[in-house]
């Protein structure tokens, strides 16, 4: 047993395949259109029945705001709270489950995913605006999330280990346990890969979920639900909570019968989870916040590197990842030449439909982001130099949230657009003269997510590893400057404000976040 990333598009061209990564897509597309022709009702899912309140909230396409993908349950306080009884009640006998028969339902999901691959990408093409290849990647990085962790799991024993006894008399162990029932609230931009990874986490360690999707792109999680179904998770274990965070999601997470969260979002929303976790005990939150993340090119860089990792880290899925590139700190001797060769690239970058072919991005997920690219791009204006984009998109676009990416520079490095998140597409490149004070600056932000550099002297990347205040670092990537984490291979996981925990998803070490551990010693 060795664990290999699923890399579907990768291997498919590699043996030759290509074409047929092309075909099998397109033809998942036009079932998925296909069934758009009939409006489904999806209802909050509890004790592995339907449940709703009769009040629906209709999920569109941000592609085309005519294309309506489904009508989700709007549930509340009633639903957050039969969803916990639910979970508490399968708590009891899942959490003692024989832990091979419970990784067997986890090795069957997995098997699920990798048979309708492209049919889960569509729906993430639809829901969510992600092109083709974006799309089935994250249907990949599901897949290697429940097979690594299914994997770690087995190779610990489930975190149950021997240890040394001090007296001769006594055998003692450590054995870790779960909490209880999770909260897991997932975010728009990876509906599926980040809703499996969190979900993944919680429930094959033991524990049951109530799984809260967001309502912009939801349609995801109910699929990621109904793989689990049909895996054989037990009634229970996994109950799916529809609804407005101001509703459905501040009853579930305020609720004293939950044992943990799970959470990727905004920071400010992080914040106040964690501030929340001091009830009558203390209660774990996990929380993924964000990032302002900065790519740092000197003066001895690989240009050719540096262009192709910077561009499509920050304008990959328009700049809505977490992880994406917002920040390029750039030596002065080379400014104008990486300038020049940068605006070339982003301008090659189609914008539009994201089902065809040669799409790089898509639009943004809903009219409040088209709003605030706007009012950035006043801003940039008005405080600095827009060297390329800065509008919306019209004509044939006009039907969906189209805006182009955007590269902004001479900005002040107070200005907001340096220091805040923006989760949109636009860059900000900044001059530097000394690989210190662009390492001063590059950490001056409250995020500390993910960051890069690119250099051809080993003691600048050494001190760019030493000096930066990110979770992952990444040295000379031209696959993306700070994008483009692999489960098992880069731990995920945000410093400062983008994160609570300092431990990265994708590893052993996370699941142990979602258990607390126990010490039995026998005498004999």
């Amino acid at each position: 047993m060795s664990f290999r990333n699923q890399n579907t598009y990768e291997v498919m061209v590699r043996e030759g395949e290509g074409s047929a990564f092309h075909s099998r897509f397109e033809r998942a597309v036009e079932r998925f259109e296909q069934s758009l022709e009939v409006v489904t009702r999806y209802d909050s899912i509890v004790d592995g029945r339907p449940m709703s309140n009769g009040k629906y909230l209709r999920d569109t396409s941000p592609m085309d705001t005519g294309l309506v993908l489904g009508e989700f349950s709007s549930g509340g306080e009633q639903e957050a709270a039969a969803a916990i009884d639910a979970a508490r009640r399968a708590f009891v006998t899942w959490s003692v489950m024989d832990l091979d028969k419970r990784l067997a339902i986890f090795r069957k999901a997995a098997e699920i995913m990798r048979r309708e691959l492209f049919e889960l990408a569509a729906a993430i093409c639809y829901d969510d605006g992600k092109n083709r290849y974006e799309a089935v990647g994250e249907v990949d990085e599901a897949i290697d999330f429940i097979s690594y962790y299914t994997e770690q799991m087995e190779l610990n024993d489930g975190f149950r280990e021997k240890r040394p006894p001090a007296y001769d008399d006594e055998s003692p162990i450590s054995v870790m346990r779960p909490y209880g029932v999770w909260a897991v609230v997932c975010p728009f931009n990876f509906p599926i890969a980040i809703t499996t990874g969190m979900l993944t986490a919680a429930i094959i360690t033991g524990n049951t979920a109530v799984l809260k999707p967001s309502t912009v792109a939801p349609l995801g999680v109910h699929m990621v639900y109904d793989v689990y179904e049909r895996a054989g998770i037990p009634p229970g274990v996994i109950n799916l909570l529809s609804g407005p965070g101001s509703t459905a999601g501040q009853a579930l997470v305020s609720s004293e019968r939950i044992d943990g969260i799970a959470f990727t979002g905004s920071k400010e929303v992080g914040y106040r989870l964690l501030a929340s976790s001091l009830r009558q005990y203390p209660i774990p939150v996990i929380t993924e916040m964000g990032g302002k993340n900065p790519a740092i090119v000197t003066d001895k860089a690989d240009l050719a590197k540096a262009v192709a990792g910077v561009a499509s880290s920050a304008f990959g899925f328009g700049g809505q990842k977490c992880s994406a590139c917002s920040r390029a700190y750039v030596h002065e001797l080379i400014y104008d030449e990486f300038m020049v060769n940068l605006l070339r690239q982003v301008s090659r970058m189609k914008v539009g439909d994201p089902r065809e072919k040669d799409t790089y991005m898509g639009p943004v997920i809903h009219q409040k982001a088209v709003d605030d690219y706007l009012s950035y791009a006043d801003l940039a204006r008005r405080d600095g130099v827009v060297h390329l984009g800065g509008e919306r998109l019209g004509g044939e676009l006009s039907k969906g949230y189209y805006v182009q990416p955007t590269v902004v520079g001479s900005l002040p490095e107070s200005h907001r657009l340096i220091k805040n998140e923006l989760f949109l597409p636009f860059l900000c490149v900044q001059r530097f003269t000394d690989l210190k004070d662009a390492v001063r600056r590059a950490n001056d932000v409250d995020y500390g997510l993910t960051s890069g550099i690119y250099s051809r002297d080993p003691e600048e990347v050494r001190y760019f590893f030493e000096n930066m205040e990110a979770g992952v670092c990444y040295a000379n990537r031209a696959r993306g400057a700070t994008t483009a984490a692999m489960v098992g291979a880069q731990p995920f996981g945000g410093w400062k404000g983008s994160g609570s925990t300092g431990t990265g998803s994708g590893t052993a070490l996370y699941l142990t976040q979602y258990m607390k551990q126990q010490s039995r010693t026998t005498v004999h």
